[in-house]
């Protein structure tokens, strides 16, 4: 077990008995858990397909042939490995925290870390994409538990900054990953929403099995403030002094409507969206999110 700070090694011993479980079919470099669009030879029944010369004669159905004296394969689904890429804005936005609750890069960076390693305890492979405006760094994926440690350090690392890369970053990703993989993108979201959903249809086109985590502090939400604030944006720096309740109201109809665009972004591209505050036990969280992904959702 890992001694990182955002590691829970009780709560990862909790969920493991949880697999992660693609929505889609996987490709992947070795034998695996996960469904193929491949033809392959495990254990649930594809299909019938006529016997062609060359064909394993032992996948003969004799059943079929007694039937319509015709020969028959039996054809199943290809079991894969699961290639996970974890996707952390790390914009100066993702420093913001109100007070007595943790910055969003510490809970993404929970988030991350503990699906990773239970990606990897199941045999699955994880990759890492840590961007900025300025910085787009890339762990490829790997199942090794060496790989794991870089995973983690690389992460306790991150130091956020600057505005937000995180839609170039997307298509990079999209055109770079030879395969199809599980992106799991973690991230405030502050960009243009129109731009997030071209980066995520993408990723679509791709045939990636795509899920957000939209982190946000409950202030951002609440907005609960008493007196006049200077209001400081975290990416480029400009601010401006503002009585919060001559602007609450015009601040909570745009929220809203940020909110809903995101939500309909990622919808749209056939992703899971989850919208968390970072005061919401990650436990939880991670529990509803990998039970939500079993077949019938159980």
């Amino acid at each position: 077990m890992s001694t990182h700070s955002f590691i829970d090694n009780e709560l990862l011993a909790r969920l493991g008995s949880l697999p992660i479980e693609s929505r889609v079919p996987m490709m992947g470099n070795v034998a695996g858990k996960h469904r193929s669009p491949h033809r392959g030879s495990s254990v649930e029944f594809a299909e019938y397909r006529k016997y062609v010369p060359g064909d394993d004669t032992r996948r003969l159905d004799w059943k079929a042939f007694a039937r319509s004296d015709r020969f028959y394969i039996k054809e199943f689904e290809a079991d894969t490995n699961l290639r996970a890429y974890f996707v952390i804005d790390a914009s100066g936005s993702m420093n913001f925290h109100s007070p007595g609750v943790e910055p969003k890069i510490e809970y993404a960076r929970r988030i991350a870390a503990s699906l990773a390693y239970l990606l990897v305890n199941q045999g699955d492979s994880a990759g890492l994409s840590i961007c900025t405006d300025k910085l787009h760094l890339e762990i490829p994926p790997s199942r090794r538990a060496a790989h794991l440690e870089r995973f983690f350090t690389t992460i306790e690392n991150v130091e956020p900054s600057g505005e937000t890369g995180l839609i170039p970053a997307l298509h990079t990703i999209a055109e770079k990953i030879g395969q199809r993989a599980f992106v799991v993108i973690i991230s405030d979201f502050f960009t243009d929403t129109s731009e997030l959903a071209e980066a995520l249809q993408h990723l679509r086109y791709r045939k990636h099995d795509i899920s957000l985590f939209h982190l946000m502090d409950p202030q951002e939400i609440g907005f609960e403030f008493d007196r006049p604030h200077r209001f400081v944006d975290l990416e480029d720096g400009t601010a401006i002094v503002a009585e919060p309740n001559l602007i609450a109201d015009e601040y909570q109809s745009a929220l809203k409507d940020f909110l809903a665009q995101v939500r309909a972004k990622a919808h749209d591209a056939a992703a899971d969206y989850q919208l968390v505050t970072t005061d919401t036990p990650v436990e939880p969280l991670l529990r509803e999110f990998l039970t939500s992904r079993l077949p019938n959702g159980k």
